[in-house]
């Protein structure tokens, strides 16, 4: 899913805990196998291989996802959407050659989108593709997803004490030894190694945090973001830092896609319909706003007296 991926738990036996680690990253792997738009080798992968596609077969684990993808798409007001492989490819292309793509590739990459042309098929669990050249794009949810089963899959090994990283999505059980919670810094938007002056303090729940700190496009004085507007075609360019706190990891991870593109008002009225704590903070005039919902605050480690 092209990020590292950090695993922490604690156990009373070395042995069976080397064990479990084992079996946690080999979960990973499949999940990669399935989920990864960098191979041709995955699930994913190969469905990018033709043209078009009609009453494909998937695997449950993808039918699952992408039936998941469908809820969060209309529910973000089409802000979160799956189907922009094309346009995740040409993006990624011309950063890698240090260029800004011009409008006519947008264009023709933007006609290959859209999750109206991806159709469902319920009954037989396939796919069909209603448009040429069209692909999948997960990486703005199947990293939160990956963490939430390992920490899922550890608690039904008994290890109620656990934290999953995979980039930056994060994913946790109960407090570690001795602690209120799991402490996670959040970063300021474009500032590599600053965070906020307080860290959130969490269990039982998930993180993640999108922003523009290391991938993007300078172009004409402006960032152009790796979040892509499925609407537009284009990466964003608010130059905001988004957190969000939620009760597993793929649902924070494809809200803090979702709340990246759309305008404020609309990210704290999703994050509160979804029942999530959300953090925006934007850097406007050369100065930070933040932007939270009401719940946010809960969150923060509390100051010492």
């Amino acid at each position: 899913m092209g990020s590292p991926f950090h695993l922490i738990f604690y156990h009373t036996d070395s042995t069976e805990a080397s064990s479990l680690a084992k079996e946690c990253f080999s979960i990973v792997d499949s999940l990669n196998a399935i989920f990864s738009d960098y191979s041709s080798e995955s699930e994913t992968g190969k469905l990018a291989l033709q043209p078009i596609y009609k009453n494909v077969k998937v695997s449950d684990e993808l039918f699952a996802m992408i039936s998941g993808c469908n809820r969060a798409w209309l529910s973000s007001d089409r802000a979160f959407d799956i189907t922009i492989g094309a346009l995740t490819r040409l993006w990624r292309k011309a950063r890698s050659e240090n260029r800004f793509p011009p409008d006519d590739e947008i264009k023709q990459a933007k006609r290959s989108t859209g999750f109206e042309n991806l159709i469902i098929h319920t009954r037989g669990k396939t796919i069909s593709f209603a448009q040429n050249g069209m692909s999948l794009d997960f990486g703005g949810i199947a990293k939160g997803y990956a963490a939430q089963k390992l920490v899922d899959h550890l608690k039904n090994k008994n290890v109620s004490i656990a934290l999953a990283d995979a980039g930056g999505d994060i994913a946790m059980s109960d407090a570690p030894p001795g602690k209120n919670g799991w402490s996670i810094g959040v970063n300021l938007p474009g500032m590599e190694d600053e965070v906020m002056d307080r860290k959130l303090e969490l269990k039982n729940c998930a993180v993640a945090t999108s922003g523009d700190i290391y991938n993007y496009i300078l172009h004409n004085g402006k960032k152009y973001s790796h979040i892509i507007d499925p609407r537009t075609g284009y990466g964003v360019t608010s130059r905001r830092n988004v957190t969000v706190i939620a009760k597993d990891g793929a649902t924070a991870d494809w809200l803090a896609t979702a709340c990246s593109i759309l305008p404020v008002k609309k990210a704290l009225a999703l994050a509160k319909k979804e029942n999530a704590a959300l953090l925006i903070a934007m850097i406007r005039n050369e100065k930070i706003i933040t932007y939270k919902t009401k719940n946010f605050d809960s969150y923060f480690q509390k100051k010492l007296q």
